[in-house]
């Protein structure tokens, strides 16, 4: 609970959280498609990501929220599947995209940026960028349970 009070706090200061009824899970919204989503909020869980993971979902993803908007650049160290990686801005702007970037084989794992400072990234598996038609300038809407009623 205390998590969620917290991703709270930190998506309603960014203007990023919209009330939805108790129990759902958190959701994201790009380009007119809805994915269910992990959180990674904090340096534990975004340093961890998609590791060890073998599958993911069509209609899953991870979001990375960070505290400050700055260049980001991920790696695929220990992740075994292929993702798009997407950066966004404060204002939850689509700024960036990283495509098909396939697991790293052997270090050491190259790295792959963003073009922009950006604040929040968010993971999709790979292909779901071009097949959704994701473009910059595309706006990320969150949603999801965070302990408060409507």
């Amino acid at each position: 609970m205390k998590r969620l009070s917290l991703m709270f706090l930190l998506l309603a200061a960014t203007g990023c959280a919209t009330a939805v009824p108790k129990g759902s899970a958190p959701t994201v919204e790009l380009h007119g498609h809805r994915f269910t989503t992990e959180l990674a909020m904090d340096d534990a869980s975004r340093e961890h990501g998609l590791m060890m993971r073998t599958t993911l979902a069509p209609d899953h993803s991870m979001l990375f929220v960070f505290p400050d908007t700055q260049p980001r650049w991920f790696w695929m160290k220990d992740t075994l599947i292929p993702l798009d990686i997407l950066y966004f801005d404060a204002d939850r702007k689509l700024v960036s995209m990283q495509l098909d970037v396939p697991p790293c084989k052997a270090d050491p794992c190259p790295s792959y940026p963003s073009d922009a400072p950006a604040r929040y990234v968010l993971e999709l598996p790979a292909g779901t960028a071009r097949r959704i038609g994701a473009e910059q300038g595309d706006e990320l809407t969150v949603e999801g349970d965070v302990g408060v009623a409507r």
